[in-house]
């Protein structure tokens, strides 16, 4: 069968890997020069199943007006006219529940363990490498409300299995030595030994030359402007190099699925969440993280990757915008430079930021259509690099007529019931 991937994301990638090895004649389109060269270019480096959860949640919308107040903050909204971001956020704060947060959380792990399972496959039968690390996310509380109230989630944690270990100041520094030198900012964290790190961008560049040996083919600048729609199925993506067929397509997008889908009558509630990071050469490496480390008050990780120190955080909510702000780059900078003074130099850092595609319950958007030959990988969040070769698998697995090797139940575009018009 011949698939036309849309999108060489680390999740068009994947699936498109997974779809040759199934049989499948395969081609990549994207509008960019070479793979990952947008929001799985500078991720925070995170495999964290043990970190899937919605951030839609009970006590969020209470949070969300303290984190707008901080000097650091977390979450910044751009003042515009958008009936969209309206729209999102108002589905956001229904699954503000503690019955929704769960159900979602339940959707996101399933999707999560099986991915990580499935990395673990990919690597043994390849032997790919990207700075790929086993140790851990180590989330990190500054306070002792914080630790006070991880009970909610080591419940929830139990619930599915996820191994953790809540963690006094002295356990973390055993995990992460070089936060001996500022043991008077925290008071203890919560480890999740499950969690891996690695460089996203690596990863799916290598893992795109791994495809390309399995047949698959890459048109590189290539602009995807709109599906052709016959009938009740689609019958070609106009490009502006041509018309392009195949037998089934995948939108493998981000955050710019939606625009696409809506002109053949598909409408997700996907919103662009824009999210910054700094790339910073480690200059002392004993004063570095090991693995990752999750700063709890400015929801930012510091992670290791080679060489490198990557921090990532801040949702910032501004439509389509890739305009960097300074004051996000301060944001990182202060984090870093708070829990790792002697690790890197932050003068000589790379400032980028990314469109993560964000649902508002949380969820990411896998599987068939009602349109026989169209199929959506969509919508991960900042979970992308987290769920990417569960993805891949799961998609493969469902264009080729087997059974998935997990449940899709609430993870298909089905939950919406507005989804069709």
């Amino acid at each position: 069968m011949k698939v036309l991937v849309l999108g060489s994301g680390v999740i068009g990638v994947s699936c498109a890997y997974q779809l040759a090895l199934a049989g499948h004649e395969v081609t990549v389109v994207d509008r960019q020069p070479a793979a990952a060269l947008e929001t799985s270019y500078g991720n925070a480096g995170e495999v964290s199943p043990g970190y899937s959860a919605p951030w839609a949640g009970p006590g969020v919308p209470i949070k969300a007006i303290t984190w707008l107040l901080m000097q650091h903050r977390p979450l910044v909204i751009r003042p515009n006219i958008d009936l969209n971001l309206v729209r999102w956020a108002v589905a956001m704060l229904r699954n503000c529940t503690t019955a929704r947060y769960e159900l979602n959380k339940g959707r996101m792990v399933r999707l999560a363990e099986y991915s990580r399972d499935c990395l673990k496959e990919l690597r043994a039968q390849t032997g790919i490498r990207y700075d790929e690390r086993m140790q851990g996310t180590l989330q990190l509380f500054r306070t002792q409300a914080q630790l006070d109230g991880t009970a909610a989630d080591i419940a929830i944690l139990k619930r599915y299995g996820v191994g953790f270990e809540l963690l006094d100041r002295d356990g973390c520094i055993r995990h992460e030595p070089a936060l001996a030198h500022v043991k008077e900012k925290f008071v203890g964290g919560l480890l999740l030994p499950g969690d891996e790190t690695g460089d996203c961008f690596k990863f799916t560049q290598n893992l795109a030359a791994l495809a390309v040996k399995q047949g698959v083919q890459f048109r590189y600048g290539t602009h995807i402007k709109k599906l052709l729609l016959a009938g009740k199925q689609i019958d070609g993506v106009v490009t502006d190099s041509g018309t392009l067929k195949a037998d089934a397509y995948l939108v493998a997008l981000g955050s710019y699925s939606p625009l696409l889908l809506k002109n053949v009558g598909i409408r997700i509630p996907i919103y662009p969440v824009k999210g910054y990071s700094i790339t910073v050469p480690i200059t002392e490496a004993a004063g570095a993280p090991e693995s990752t480390v999750m700063d709890e008050s400015h929801k930012v990780a510091v992670t290791r990757l080679g060489d490198r120190i990557r921090v990532g955080g801040t949702a910032e909510l501004a439509g389509y915008s890739l305009r960097l702000h300074d004051a996000r780059r301060q944001t990182l900078e202060h984090v870093v430079t708070d829990l790792f003074p002697r690790g890197g130099d932050v003068k000589g850092a790379e400032f980028w930021c990314g469109l993560r595609p964000m649902t508002p319950d949380g969820t990411p958007v896998v599987g068939a259509t009602r349109l026989p030959n169209l199929y959506l990988a969509t919508g991960h969040g900042t979970l992308g690099w987290t769920m990417a070769a569960g993805t891949g698998r799961v998609m493969a697995d469902v264009i080729s007529g087997h059974p998935p090797g997990i449940d899709l139940d609430g993870l298909t575009v089905d939950r919406y019931p507005n989804a069709y018009a």
